[in-house]
């Protein structure tokens, strides 16, 4: 399945989350969860400028879904999230069980932006979700949003 022209609607409203984040001192990155009938459930953004680099908001995501949604329900959901899930992130999705994830901007595109600027590398591997969780379906990235995320993690990562 490509990404829509809703699943960009959505996509967008990440993106303004990973914005938020960066304005206020966090890594540019923002997910949202919506339910079966495309209701948006939770959403949050990047929390790790206080020194705890597990806050990210798709681990979150998997945390609520688990505390507020049936085993099923999770499985429906859609995960929209700005940048691809890191490691974590994708282990933590499926082991709750979420369905579909659509991203921005890939963990690749990022490896290799990160590289361009002569920025340190994350210090987990960056793999693509489907090689950690490879039931989950995927989505992305999306093209029209490239240049955008691109910004923010140049001004983020850039060195």
């Amino acid at each position: 399945m490509a990404v829509t022209d809703d699943d960009l609607r959505h996509l967008r409203r990440c993106v303004e989350l990973a914005r938020e984040a960066q304005e206020a001192g966090d890594e540019p990155f923002g997910s949202l969860l919506l339910d079966a009938d495309g209701v948006t459930r939770v959403e949050d953004r990047n929390r790790v400028k206080d020194g705890d680099a597990t806050r990210h908001p798709e681990y979150a995501i998997a945390k609520w879904a688990v505390e507020n949604l049936s085993p099923d329900d999770r499985a429906r959901a859609t995960v929209y999230t700005s940048g691809e899930h890191c490691t974590m992130c994708a282990a933590a999705h499926a082991w709750v069980g979420l369905g579909r994830v659509v991203y921005a901007a890939s963990s690749a595109q990022l490896a290799q932006w990160l590289v361009e600027w002569k920025a340190p590398p994350p210090p987990v591997a960056s793999l693509p979700i489907t090689t950690v969780a490879p039931g989950v379906p995927v989505d992305g990235p999306a093209p029209e949003l490239t240049e955008e995320m691109k910004t923010l993690y140049e001004r983020a990562f850039r060195r």
